[in-house]
């Protein structure tokens, strides 16, 4: 995945550019999830990295639990 530069920290809520806090020491992640574009030109790579095209990866993905009501 890209990475970004803005992070904030988890514990004080400071904005660094670091994974780590310069006030607190705490972990600090990336601020807001990467804009995604339906002309991404690298989705053939994040989908080999995540397997995706391998067989079994749709039985990882998780189920939702049966809505219909038994009688």
């Amino acid at each position: 995945m890209g990475k970004q530069l803005l992070n904030q920290c988890q514990d004080c809520g400071a904005w660094t550019l670091s994974t780590k806090c310069h006030k607190c020491g705490g972990t600090a992640r990336a601020a807001a999830p990467i804009k995604w574009s339906p002309e991404d030109h690298h989705a053939q790579y994040r989908r080999r990295l995540e397997g995706v095209e391998g067989e079994g990866w749709s039985q990882k993905l998780p189920t939702l639990p049966d809505m219909t009501e038994e009688e």
